[in-house]
């Protein structure tokens, strides 16, 4: 699991749907998905919007290992139906992921399959491959067209010692930040993180 394998997947579906531009939008891993394709594929991307992530290495990922931990120790019947399970599977992980909104994401992964409810992420694969996902891979020729950096301003993950990669690798982008928002920007404030999208689709 690396950003290049994962900007290739996307790149093969935008030609499967037969996009030959889009506006691409990406929230953390997401995001550096999401630049690694621009960066990689300018020709294809219209606009980018990467939503509290940046280009460095990524802030301490020593709560990662917890959350998969965590998730791989939940337990539910497949008999219940959905909304029981995810109940359940809340009641479980609360006590090792105190963030209400980082439990939703989670959770927002819990699904039905044969018979069975499953994790959708692979969780062994972004284990197995944490070191390299925390960081972005070597580029030297930047993305050119409209991009939007948009923080949660309570969030760690886009911080004034990222702005020089910033400007090196999207020199015609901008930076900003939602007020009273942390890293599930388009969670806790979504009217906020549209009009913040919309404006700059509008005038960029």
């Amino acid at each position: 699991m690396t950003y290049e394998a994962m900007s290739c997947d996307l790149q093969n579906l935008l030609d499967k749907l037969e996009l030959p531009k889009c506006i691409l939008i990406g929230h953390s891993m997401g995001g550096k998905t999401a630049m690694t394709m621009a960066l990689h594929w300018p020709g294809m991307v219209e606009k980018l919007v990467v939503v509290d992530i940046s280009p460095n290495r990524s802030v301490s990922r020593r709560v990662f290992p917890d959350y998969f931990a965590a998730m791989k120790a939940v337990t539910v019947d497949a008999d219940w139906p959905r909304s029981t399970a995810r109940n359940r599977a809340e009641q479980q992980l609360q006590p090792f992921i105190e963030d209400a909104h980082t439990r939703w994401f989670i959770l927002s992964n819990l699904v039905e399959r044969n018979g069975r409810y499953v994790w959708r992420v692979n969780i062994e694969a972004v284990t197995n491959n944490m070191e390299h996902l925390m960081g972005f891979p070597e580029f030297n020729t930047p993305f050119t067209a409209p991009t939007i950096f948009l923080g949660g301003a309570n969030s760690p993950y886009i911080s004034p010692k990222d702005y020089p990669e910033i400007k090196r690798l999207f020199p015609n982008s901008i930076i900003q930040h939602v007020p009273e928002a942390g890293h599930w920007v388009h969670a806790e404030k979504p009217h906020d993180f549209i009009n913040a999208i919309c404006a700059f689709l509008e005038t960029s």
